[in-house]
């Protein structure tokens, strides 16, 4: 069953608490909106199942869509569907990073710089630091407790966000909170410098191929994809061409692998699914192949998107996204 109360907290960060290395340790956040409710979110450093050190990747550039479909930074809690076309996230089918970039690290040690909390600290301490900075949690909500005070942070009533973290793929006894578009993260956007920082979480026993309906994992692939399993990537898309629509766009494919790929049954899949296959024949070794992205209602839009790389069992390979701001120049090709 997914998150039963998914959605995004849109709030400044006012304080913090490390929980060193207790049974189940959490970095917790203090935050308040602009109509002064307080919020804690409680986000994991530890996996309650081995192995117990999280995957993280810390974007300081952060450029995807889903950061032009928020809510008004300071607005609270807005709950979300889990839905494509919204600000839901989804590790996998929304392409907001490369999870072979993803790396390890214990929840706390002694020392700086070298555990899990520090990095945590690095961002939320910036976003506390800074007044205009504004952070947004993404998980599930709990609260209001009423009649009862937060139990890290003392305000009332407790309130707050925790699943902070991917929420699809899991096995044994959190296969229940599997679901798709309902994945948890942490983003600061900083107005001064016009930039975005993303902070996402897993765990190294999730799976990182899902079914597309519950989220449960599929098959025996290797929990996490790593650059040896994508032969073939997306390399750049034509997505603005010259000319009024409909406009002749492309994508390039490359095949980084040293082997020849049949490219039988692969396709190419846009934000809202729709699919177009690639030209049958063999890719040779290193070489790329530039397919015209059009028919069965493909569409790569000029507001923003996603474009993934599906084989012929229909699992994603690689996956790609790209701004407004990237596409808005006539003629451009986006490269990857």
């Amino acid at each position: 069953m997914p998150l039963k109360r998914y959605g995004v907290l849109a709030a400044r960060a006012v304080d913090r608490r490390r929980e060193g290395s207790s049974d189940t340790p959490h970095y917790q956040i203090h935050l308040t909106d602009d109509a002064g409710t307080h919020y804690r979110a409680a986000v994991n450093v530890e996996s309650q199942q081995a192995p117990s050190e999280l995957l993280y990747l810390a974007d300081d550039n952060f450029r995807h869509p889903v950061t032009q479909l928020l809510p008004p930074a300071g607005g609270g809690w807005t709950a979300l569907p889990s839905q494509p076309g919204t600000a839901a996230l989804d590790f996998i089918r929304g392409n907001l990073f490369d999870p072979a970039s993803m790396r390890t690290l214990p929840p706390d040690l002694v020392g700086a710089d070298n555990d899990l909390a520090d990095l945590l600290d690095h961002y939320v301490q910036r976003a506390i630091a800074d007044p205009t900075a504004a952070l947004y949690v993404f998980g599930q909500q709990w609260g209001p407790e009423t009649g009862a005070a937060d139990k890290v942070f003392g305000f009332e009533p407790g309130n707050g966000v925790h699943d902070i973290h991917m929420n699809q793929g899991n096995s044994g006894r959190f296969r229940s909170d599997n679901g798709v578009r309902q994945d948890g993260a942490l983003l600061v956007h900083l107005p001064a410098e016009d930039r975005w920082v993303a902070v996402f979480l897993a765990f190294q026993s999730q799976a990182w191929h899902t079914d597309n309906a519950t989220g449960n994992p599929i098959g025996t692939a290797p929990p996490r994809p790593s650059d040896h399993e994508e032969p073939v990537r997306i390399m750049a898309a034509l997505v603005n061409p010259v000319g009024p629509a409909p406009e002749a766009e492309t994508i390039t494919v490359l095949n980084a692998s040293p082997a020849p790929v049949d490219l039988r049954g692969w396709h190419l899949a846009d934000q809202n699914r729709q699919t177009i296959p690639l030209p049958t024949g063999t890719l040779p070794p290193g070489t790329t192949l530039t397919v015209p992205a059009n028919g069965n209602g493909f569409h790569l839009g000029d507001q923003g998107g996603t474009i993934t790389l599906l084989d012929p069992d229909g699992l994603k390979v690689h996956g790609v996204s790209y701004t407004a701001q990237q596409a808005r120049r006539e003629g451009r090709t986006i490269t990857f």
